[in-house]
């Protein structure tokens, strides 16, 4: 059974509208916890050492936002959303401030923009539907378009439509966390729409 049209795209940031640029091994390191990140720096006790390792993954993310660069595409995929009306958003597990630093570097422009300081961080579904709210859509009218596992697990979780940004590698994760589309660079989101 067909959706119908795709009426909002979500974007996540790092990896996708720019290229990666979080050392996650490195800001792991350095404030000494394992994978997941985020989910365990959250599980810290309240306190100076949780406010420390905070800190940490802050200062690394504003550093890596100031020398951001845009994925190839990135501009030109928002531009055509524009001209068709399609609204654009974000979804980040990223602060609020080290996301405005890289929006406001490439002057991008979208609709709404959520991160990990509005709402329960992804894969979590919350933060989507606060999106697609927002935006005035349904979720089975958004498109999560994302390059690691929690972006689609986060489309899932929400009922949204997924696509995952390969950049030409298959991804370990894959049949696990099967997307609806498999997008090689970000160009190749424009036909689906």
């Amino acid at each position: 059974m067909s959706r119908g049209p795709v009426r909002a795209v979500v974007f996540d940031l790092d990896g996708t509208l720019t290229r990666p640029y979080l050392d996650f091994p490195a800001i792991r390191a350095a404030v000494g916890v394992a994978e997941p990140l985020l989910e365990n720096l959250l599980a810290m006790s309240p306190g100076p050492t949780r406010d420390r390792a905070f800190a940490i993954l802050e200062r690394f993310e504003d550093e890596a936002a100031h020398a951001s660069e845009l994925n190839d595409g990135a501009a030109a995929v928002l531009a055509s959303l524009g001209r068709r009306g399609i609204p654009a958003a974000v979804l980040t597990r990223n602060s609020r401030r080290s996301t405005g630093i890289v929006l406001s570097k490439h002057a991008l422009t979208v609709e709404v923009c959520v991160t990990r300081d509005d709402a329960p961080a992804k894969p979590r579904p919350e933060p989507l539907w606060m999106i697609c709210e927002r935006l005035g859509v349904a979720p089975a009218q958004a498109l999560m378009v994302g390059d690691f596992k929690f972006d689609i697990l986060v489309g899932r979780n929400a009922g949204t439509r997924t696509a995952l940004l390969t950049h030409g590698k298959t991804p370990s994760y894959l049949k696990e966390v099967a997307p609806d589309h498999l997008l090689e660079r970000l160009e190749d989101l424009l036909p689906l729409l």
